[in-house]
């Protein structure tokens, strides 16, 4: 590894696949086993948990040592080393006979951490998710040429703070984005033009409901562009669709939304993180009157039981999860349904309620009872906006049907069915001959 390399991985802290050590000691066995039992790593020996280079002495002895200590893993492991000054690099590969113990005990690595499992949780999570995850497979179907997003990877840089000379292909592979030429999914995810031509459910759909059940949709959204974008415009989305109200402090003014930002965020973001890929149903926020519902795929993982929530963690995407931690956007695993929690309450709010089988987890923010004022006036700017939509393409097509107006207002048939309605009431919509081979008619007021 040459000086640049070094100086790059040193620059990037901690993460998921990086742990540094200011010196050799007994607990190196339990990060190779971590490593081991995820995606690979490496272990920089000489350098502080601060990222300061203290630098060590490098002895055959200590060498000796570091490969025993990986041999005496059950099963056993072969890791290799590398000297860059008086700094020493062990380098662990993702273990091919998951899963490994050390001393008895079995170790993860999740996020910047190397967690303690029971053995049945740590076969369990095996067992149910697979040896090989979703976001460590390789992708062979992504061409670096016509799929990558140089918006994205520009994006991804800025978030993670990386300023280096290397390369993109150096820098990728070194984050485990990559092997080689060849990007893995969860590189997919964070620098594709458009996810849904690679992975049909990892978009997120947004829709917006009239009153408290699904039978009315007045809106409705999928984003299905990189991991970053399709979280930020979903958010947006979400809320600009809630109401605002004025609070003063002190003597100062400040507009807030009904819900605090921070926790819908900490939901949105944890159900990108720990939803299963392998699912056929996508990310959904159902916008309701009384509740904002955040639904992901895949339940809680093997290994987690629903009163540790909040308390611990077993990620289905370790590899994606250190990728966000690195990007800033989610703390320390386990971690993110106590801040909900914490947010709502300091809001005067009931806490977030989680309804979560084996295939779904769902978090549940019940909204705040708004003045009769506000709820109209959300509702009808939605309704509006809407309605507007499906005008403009019936003066454009006289002969659409409802399936085209459903795609174009981005609502469901029976959302098109409940808007046609009112226009007809109104006298400003109505249908001439019959339902097939007929045609919309807008009325002459409308028109002017």
């Amino acid at each position: 590894m040459d000086q640049e390399e070094l100086k790059f991985l040193i620059s990037q802290g901690e993460g998921y696949n990086i742990e540094f050590k200011e010196s050799y000691s007994d607990s190196l066995g339990k990060e190779i086993c971590a490593f081991a039992n995820a995606n690979g790593g490496k272990v920089i020996l000489g350098v502080t948990d601060k990222g300061e280079t203290r630098g060590i002495t490098v002895t055959n002895r200590m060498k000796s040592q570091i490969h025993d200590t990986a041999r005496n893993l059950d099963p056993k492991l072969e890791v290799s080393i590398e000297e860059a000054g008086k700094i020493l690099i062990v380098n662990v590969p993702e273990g091919p006979n998951k899963p490994y113990s050390t001393g008895g005990k079995f170790y993860m690595r999740h996020g910047t951490n190397s967690q303690q499992l029971s053995r049945e949780e740590i076969r369990e999570f095996f067992q149910k998710e697979g040896l090989v995850l979703f976001d460590k497979r390789l992708n062979y179907d992504f061409d670096m040429g016509k799929d990558f997003s140089p918006d994205a990877y520009k994006n991804f840089l800025e978030k993670s703070e990386i300023r280096t000379s290397l390369g993109m292909a150096d820098i990728l592979n070194n984050l485990s984005l990559m092997k080689g030429d060849v990007i893995k999914n969860v590189g997919v995810l964070l620098f594709c033009r458009n996810v849904f031509r690679f992975f049909h459910s990892a978009t997120i759909t947004c829709a917006l409901f009239q009153g408290t059940s699904k039978v009315n949709v007045l809106d409705k959204k999928e984003f299905e562009a990189d991991l970053y974008s399709n979280f930020t415009g979903a958010m947006n989305y979400l809320k600009s669709k809630l109401n605002s109200e004025l609070i003063i402090t002190s003597g100062v003014r400040e507009e807030r939304l009904e819900l605090p930002e921070k926790a819908l965020r900490e939901a949105l973001l944890n159900a990108i993180a720990h939803r299963s890929y392998f699912s056929n149903a996508n990310i959904q926020i159902y916008i309701f009157q009384d509740r904002i519902e955040i639904t992901n795929p895949g339940g809680l993982a093997k290994g987690i039981r629903y009163e540790d929530l909040g308390k611990k963690s077993v990620s289905r995407n370790n590899l994606l999860f250190g990728v966000m931690q690195r990007m800033g956007l989610v703390e320390r695993i386990g971690s993110g349904i106590g801040r909900m929690r914490a947010q709502m309450k300091e809001y005067g709010l009931k806490e977030p309620e989680i309804e979560a089988d084996e295939n779904w987890f769902t978090i549940v923010f019940r909204r705040p009872k708004p003045s009769l004022a506000a709820a109209r006036d959300t509702t009808q700017k939605t309704t509006q906006k809407t309605t507007q939509k499906i005008l403009d393409a019936i003066r454009k097509d006289p002969y659409i049907t409802r399936r085209e107006l459903a795609g174009i207002a981005g609502v469901s048939e029976d959302g098109v069915k409940f808007h046609i309605s009112r226009l007809k009431s109104k006298g400003l919509l109505k249908r001439v001959g019959p339902d097939k081979g007929g045609y919309w008619e807008i009325a002459e007021k409308e028109r002017g």
